[in-house]
C-alpha cells in the first residue's frame, strides 16, 4: 500500500512539473534502480534521488539537493549524462537513446530568475528552435517560493508550498483538502516519522548535514583568515623593501613594532631607522 501511494504521489508531482513540456499526462511510471553513483562522499549525504521510467519511455531522475556545492549546473548535467548513456544498451543505435529528464528540487537559490520554477533545454540562440527533447532540466528552487492564498495556487505552486513547509496548521489543512496527492504525501510523512527506526535515520542524516555545513563554513573562515595573514606578510615585506618607516608599516597592518623587527630579521631585510 505504501509503495502504491508513493507511486501515485510521484506521478502527481511529475505531472505538475512536466506536463506542460511533455504535452501529455503521465499515466504510469516504473521505479528503476540505476547504477548512477555519487561523485564523492559528500554527495551521498547531500543528494537524494529517485529514478523512474514514464509510460511513454522518457527517463526521469528526481533529485533533492540540500547543500549548494557551487557547481550544481555541471553536476546536474553530469547526472543527466549518466542517465542518458545508460538508456542505450550495448550494440544498439543512437536512435534507441531515450529522452532523459532531471528534476532538481533545491533547498537553495541557484539561478538568476525570480521564479522558483524553470525549465532548460537546448535551443538555437537565433531562432529559438529546440534541438530535441532528449535533454531537459527542471529546477524548483524552494527558497524562492512566495506564499499566496491556496485557492489561487497552481498545481505546481501547491507542491512548492508543500516542499517549502512554511504553512501554518490551518493552511496545511486547506492544502491537504485541496490536493489529494499532497494529502497522501502528508500522511506518508506522518507514518514515516512515527517509525522509530526511520525517524532515527532521518535525525542522524539531518545532524550529519548540519555538521557538514558547519565544517565547510569553518574551513572557509580559516581560509579567509589565512589569506588575510598572507596578505599582511606580503604588505610588510614590500614596505620593508621600500624602506618605509616603522610607524607607517604599523599603521597599515597593525603589527606591533617587535613583530615587524623580528620579521625583518628572519627574512634578512633591512630595518628602517
Amino acid at each position: 500500500m505504501v509503495k502504491k501511494n508513493a507511486k501515485q504521489i510521484t506521478i502527481d508531482f511529475l505531472n505538475a512539473v512536466l506536463q506542460h513540456d511533455l504535452q501529455h499526462p503521465i499515466q504510469d511510471i516504473t521505479f528503476t534502480q540505476t547504477e548512477m553513483s555519487p561523485e564523492n562522499e559528500s554527495d551521498k549525504l547531500t543528494r537524494l534521488d529517485v529514478t523512474c521510467v514514464l509510460d511513454t519511455t522518457e527517463q526521469v531522475d528526481v533529485e533533492v539537493q540540500v547543500v549548494n556545492h557551487k557547481d550544481m549546473a555541471r553536476r546536474t548535467l553530469y547526472y543527466w549524462a549518466q542517465l542518458y548513456l545508460m538508456s542505450l544498451p550495448a550494440g544498439k543505435h543512437y536512435r534507441d537513446l531515450k529522452p532523459s529528464i532531471t528534476v532538481n528540487i533545491l533547498k537553495f537559490k541557484l539561478l538568476p530568475q525570480a521564479n522558483p520554477y524553470s525549465m532548460w533545454s537546448i535551443y538555437n540562440q537565433e531562432t529559438g528552435d529546440r534541438l530535441n527533447k532528449d535533454l531537459t532540466l527542471h529546477f524548483l528552487e524552494i527558497p524562492k517560493y512566495a506564499k499566496k492564498p491556496i485557492a489561487e495556487m497552481t498545481k505546481m505552486e501547491r507542491w512548492l508550498a508543500y516542499f517549502a513547509n512554511q504553512l501554518d496548521d490551518k493552511e496545511k489543512e486547506e492544502l491537504s483538502m485541496t490536493d489529494a496527492a499532497i494529502q497522501s504525501a502528508m500522511k506518508a510523512a506522518r507514518i514515516f516519522l512515527n517509525n522509530t527506526e526511520e525517524r532515527r535515520r532521518y535525525i542522524n542524516r539531518e545532524m550529519s548535514i548540519m555538521d557538514y555545513n558547519s565544517d565547510h563554513e569553518n574551513a572557509r573562515a580559516e581560509g579567509r583568515a589565512e589569506g588575510e595573514r598572507n596578505m599582511e606578510i606580503t604588505i610588510v615585506k614590500r614596505m620593508l623593501l621600500k624602506h618605509k618607516p616603522l610607524n607607517e608599516i604599523i599603521d597599515v597592518v597593525a603589527w606591533p613594532k617587535e613583530r615587524i623587527l623580528t620579521f625583518a630579521k628572519e627574512n634578512n631585510l633591512s630595518i628602517p631607522e
